[in-house]
């Protein structure tokens, strides 16, 4: 019972970040598998990628059934993305370690508290206005950007991929999230398909408790967020993206 608690709570904050903001459900889970179940940080993160990638990819629906997504500069960003994660997971092996983990988290709670005070007020038509080849060459640019940072620290593609798309592409916020995770049900299944090749297969109930609660969450919050304002989807986003960050900062320091 204590397990399933633990994986359905992880569950809300992952399906949540993930329907309303694109966020990796290993910001959310992984820390929580690893303060109060403790599993080994490998296993979580697997867990984690792989409860990711059924969530991203119904809110990614939902948000094109709503004509919220853009799939052709989403997949060039995403080839990008792939690309060069590998390169800077590969860099990162490279050079002495170094105590990066809580950047993501940081990240969560300072771009929660960004869409509270600064709205992405961009819209459609001023997103079309930039043309189809210099969209194309951000997308490769940006993703090469998103890519080696996510690589070389092991965390935020979420996150770097809502700012990017927001506030350099331009992006409206609800194209932004719908392009957002999108890619991320790609990238989170490449992660899970690496970790369990390499580390086995995890904790098989809390892989499926995890999975189902992100599932929920997810499709709850994705559906809310396509019907929303722009406004009220800013707030929302923000509340949910500052609650977390504060949430995950406190696990990761009071039971540390």
């Amino acid at each position: 019972m204590y397990k399933f608690l633990i994986c359905f709570i992880a569950g809300i904050g992952a399906g949540l970040g993930t329907g309303f903001a694109g966020m990796s459900a290993a910001a959310v889970i992984s820390p929580m598998l690893i303060t109060f179940l403790g599993l080994p940080a490998y296993e979580a993160v697997g867990i984690a990628l792989a409860s990711d990638v059924l969530a991203s990819a119904v809110s990614a629906y939902t948000y094109g059934k709503n004509k919220n997504l853009d799939i052709k500069n989403g997949i060039v960003m995403m080839i990008s993305v792939l690309a060069f994660t590998l390169f800077g997971s590969w860099i990162a092996s490279l050079v002495p370690n170094t105590t990066m983990g809580s950047f993501s988290v940081f990240m969560t709670l300072l771009l929660g508290i960004k869409f509270i005070v600064k709205p992405v007020m961009a819209t459609k038509e001023s997103m079309n206005q930039v043309s189809g080849k210099k969209r194309i060459i951000q997308s490769v640019v940006c993703g090469i950007l998103v890519g080696f940072i996510c690589g070389f620290i092991g965390a935020g593609g979420g996150m770097m991929m809502l700012l990017i798309l927001t506030s350099v592409l331009g992006y409206e916020l609800k194209t932004a999230v719908g392009t957002s995770v999108f890619i991320m049900a790609f990238t989170a299944f490449t992660g899970a398909v690496s970790h369990f090749t390499i580390g086995g297969m995890p904790d098989l109930w809390c892989l499926v408790f995890c999975i189902v609660s992100t599932l929920l969450w997810a499709r709850i919050a994705a559906r809310f967020a396509n019907k929303a304002s722009a406004i009220t989807l800013n707030r929302a986003t923000g509340v949910v993206l500052a609650v977390l960050g504060a949430a995950i900062l406190v696990v990761n320091y009071a039971f540390s």
